[in-house]
């Protein structure tokens, strides 16, 4: 049984596909044993609770400085034996020893088709809004290994999505959710969890 820890900084709608698909048996041979956000307010902590999950909040802002952080994170991290970690929409650069420590056991889910709109400053609304800036006709999301780059691991999955003409940043995030993120996130999840990648 694959143990999967779920880091998370907001609503947590990927950590919900992901425990929907593990009910479905979209998932199987894995359970999630720890979801962890760096915001006290996050509703996936609440989302995770509701399922019985354990759910735990570790804020930078209680401690003095970075560096306090990172170890009090890894010690979260650690204290869960996760086999898989997942970045369901977390915005905390992770520090380096834990890429070490969990090298080829951290994958993170990215609203574009890498390498378009991704790298540094690239997250949330920021990256649909550059898409439609930019005036592309196919956007998607892509799950992805972390190395110690931005977004710069190798990639697991991507899903191409539709650009319509009326779309506001805000329409096409959840497009991209609905379509992409919460397919290939859960997909990416049970082909590492039954050997299919790894």
């Amino acid at each position: 049984m694959l143990r999967v820890c779920v880091c998370v900084s907001g609503g947590g709608t990927n950590l919900q596909a992901i425990m929907d698909a593990i009910d479905a048996g979209r998932i199987t041979n894995a359970q999630i044993v720890r979801v962890i956000s760096n915001n006290k307010l996050a509703f996936a902590l609440e989302r995770a609770k509701g399922k019985g999950i354990d759910a735990v909040a570790v804020s930078p802002k209680d401690y003095a400085d970075r560096e306090l952080f990172n170890e009090a994170f890894l010690q979260c991290v650690d204290e869960a034996a996760p086999d898989l970690i997942v970045l369901a929409g977390f915005l905390v650069v992770l520090p380096p020893m834990m890429i070490q420590k969990y090298d080829g056991r951290i994958i993170n889910i990215h609203p574009a088709l890498i390498p378009s709109f991704c790298g540094k400053g690239y997250y949330g609304l920021r990256v649909h809004e550059a898409v439609l800036e930019r005036g592309v006709k196919i956007t998607g999301a892509t799950v992805h290994f972390v190395d110690e780059g931005t977004d710069t691991g190798p990639i697991i999955l991507q899903k191409a999505v539709e650009v319509l003409p009326d779309d506001t940043p805000k329409v096409l995030q959840q497009r991209v959710m609905e379509q992409a993120e919460w397919v290939i996130l859960p997909q990416a999840i049970n082909m590492i969890a039954n050997g299919q990648i790894g």
